[in-house]
C-alpha cells in the first residue's frame, strides 16, 4: 500500500460527512490511545481564551516605533532605563522599531514607556 501525502489524507477526509469523520476520530483514537479531544476543545473556545491571556500577561516588550523630533532625547532615555552605551542606545534609537525592554512587568514597562513618550518617542508595549 503506498503512503498517502498530507495533502492526499486532507483531499480523502474532505469527502467525508461530519458523522463518518467522528466516527474515524474515535477509532483513530482508539487504536492509537490518545485523545483529540483537548485541542479540539482549546480550539473551540476561540476569542475567550485569547482575552484571558491577554488580561493575565505578566510580561511586556517596550518596543520604540520612532524617535520622533528630539533624538538626542529618546537616546539619553533609552540610555537610562537599559544599561547600554551611546553607540548601542542610538543604534536602537536609529534602528526602530526596536525592542528597548523585553520581558518587563507591567509596572517596569509602563514607566518606560511614559518616559520614551515624555521623549519625544512613538512607542508600544507588546
Amino acid at each position: 500500500m503506498a503512503k498517502l501525502t498530507t495533502e492526499e489524507l486532507l483531499e480523502q477526509f474532505s469527502e467525508l460527512t461530519l458523522i463518518e469523520l467522528s466516527e474515524f476520530v474515535k477509532a483513530f483514537e482508539e487504536k492509537f490511545e490518545v485523545t483529540a479531544a483537548a485541542p479540539v476543545a482549546v480550539a473551540g473556545a476561540g476569542g475567550g481564551a485569547a482575552a484571558e491571556e491577554v488580561e493575565e500577561k505578566d510580561s511586556f516588550d517596550v518596543i520604540l516605533e520612532a524617535a520622533g523630533d528630539k533624538k538626542i532625547q529618546v537616546i539619553k532615555t533609552v540610555r537610562e532605563l537599559t544599561s547600554l552605551g551611546l553607540g548601542e542606545a542610538k543604534a536602537v534609537v536609529d534602528g526602530a522599531p526596536k525592542a528597548v525592554l523585553e520581558g518587563a512587568n507591567k509596572e517596569t514597562a509602563d514607566k518606560a514607556k511614559e518616559a520614551l513618550e515624555a521623549a519625544g518617542a512613538t512607542v508600544t508595549l507588546k
